[in-house]
């Protein structure tokens, strides 16, 4: 695709020796067929007007001209009365890559109960631009020079005040470090603890971390069961750190009851271990009473995790956690390393998005949506699947559908697609093996209407 440049015209690198023997005008025209043939130049992109490419070249404007005029006799280039000179359509071979193009992924006709995605129509547009308008017209001249690694000291401030009312954390803006989301946070946090000498961590199963070898460490799988974390087969897999979702586990959606908390807590302090705490889906709660952070608990051997993914939209790339002292050193040197810190200006735009009550708003909105959405899966399960438990539903934007014993998880999914369906098993998700076949719906980004007759498509594969 041709890129439109505003302005007088767009630059173009073009380089003429003077002192070599090959004329100026032969220069000027092999360098523009060459940049022409190997793409530098898209078909269909204007060039400089010819007053313009003269002067940045130290060239008249006749030469241009007559430059100009060749390489469109040639069919390089093609111009009309009144408009800009520009590459002709069929003057540029078609790119050759090496690399597959981006999967483009087809939405089920009738349904897509795809999980871990917010509903993007609700993203925050207009009070996302008006908070960026209004850093950029507020914010003093230092906002725009590279900023603190960890974070702009005003968006951790307000997120350590902000987690202290919403999810008792017990912080403050010290103990905060601003992140590009989930996946860095963690990456971080892994990082500080293989240099501390930690070599090995573990993650809840099912969950969505997997088998796989982070910082140096060895993950190991440690089950759930109705009640969260099971700590004891914690306490016998020999690891030091753990991962955990405790206000809404990925992705059985069980909540860490009291008791193993306070077991998970015992744990770490006697083994010198630390629980790496993802907040996930603590936002979105609907007919429960509020569960309050782990850090809040632990704030000596817990490190907490957010982001705005679910809550704004995964594109902001916008997180924090929240550490122990004894990490916040290893961690701010990550972070420098890492890519010298998160941008300055989307930070002081969320700052001002929470202090403005904006964000309170928006997830009072989201909630709503989410809460109808949830009560419409459920009715469309209760009447074209009756028996079938469906749980994990006291919070964020996915349920567990319980399917019949000996159910081929894997066919019906395949068939479900077939009918214009779109519905995930759990199994992936599962590091031992599960004897229960279960769904996993998601509701997050699944427009209401569609929820009925999506179930109603495969009620028979259900049931």
């Amino acid at each position: 695709m041709a890129v439109e440049w505003s302005g007088s015209g767009p630059e173009l690198l073009i380089r003429i020796d003077r002192d070599g023997g090959a004329g100026l005008r032969s220069q000027l025209e092999d360098q523009l067929r060459d940049a022409i043939r190997d793409g530098r130049l898209a078909a269909g992109e204007r060039l400089p007007s010819s007053r313009e490419l003269a002067r940045a070249l130290g060239l008249s404007r006749g030469l241009v001209q007559d430059s100009y005029a060749q390489l469109q006799s040639e069919g390089y280039l093609t111009s009309r009365p009144g408009s800009a000179t520009r590459v002709a359509a069929g003057a540029v071979a078609p790119a050759v890559s090496s690399r597959p193009g981006p999967v483009v992924r087809e939405r089920p006709e009738i349904a897509d109960f795809r999980h871990g995605v917010p509903d993007l129509r609700l993203a925050p547009r207009e009070d996302w631009a008006w908070a960026i308008r209004e850093v950029c017209r507020t914010a003093p001249n230092s906002a725009f020079d590279y900023g603190d690694p960890i974070g702009e000291r005003r968006l951790r401030e307000v997120l350590a005040a902000y987690l202290r009312r919403v999810r008792a954390v017990a912080a403050t803006a010290d103990h905060v470090v601003v992140c590009t989301g989930m996946a860095q946070g963690l990456g971080l946090v892994l990082r500080a603890l293989a240099a501390d000498g930690m070599d090995a961590f573990a993650f809840e199963d099912p969950g969505a971390i997997g088998p796989t070898r982070a910082a140096g460490m060895t993950a190991v799988p440690v089950p759930v069961d109705q009640d969260g974390l099971v700590v004891a087969a914690l306490d016998r897999s020999g690891a030091r750190a753990v991962v955990v979702t405790p206000a809404h586990q990925w992705p059985t959606g069980v909540v860490l009851t009291g008791q193993r908390r306070q077991e998970l807590i015992a744990w770490a302090r006697r083994r010198g271990g630390v629980i790496i705490e993802d907040d996930y889906d603590a936002e979105f709660r609907y007919d429960r009473e509020p569960v309050g952070s782990l850090q809040g608990l632990g704030p000596d051997c817990v490190v907490s995790l957010g982001t705005v993914s679910k809550s704004l939209a995964p594109a902001l790339r916008l997180g924090w956690l929240v550490a122990p002292e004894r990490l916040l050193g290893a961690l701010a040197h990550s972070k420098l390393v890492t890519d010298r810190g998160s941008p300055s200006l989307d930070q002081l735009a969320l700052a001002l998005l929470i202090e403005s009550g904006r964000y309170d708003r928006h997830l009072r909105r989201s909630r709503t949506v989410y809460a109808a959405r949830r009560e419409t899966l459920v009715a469309a399960v209760a009447t074209h699947a009756p028996g079938l438990r469906i749980t994990g539903l006291a919070a964020g934007f996915h349920a567990v559908l319980h399917l019949p014993p000996g159910t081929d998880e894997a066919r019906l999914i395949a068939e479900a697609r077939q009918r214009g369906v779109g519905v995930y098993g759990l199994a992936p998700m599962c590091h031992s093996p599960s004897a229960e076949p279960r769904l996993v719906l998601g509701f997050g980004d699944t427009p209401q209407h569609t929820i009925e007759p999506g179930i109603a498509a495969i009620a028979d594969l259900l049931r």
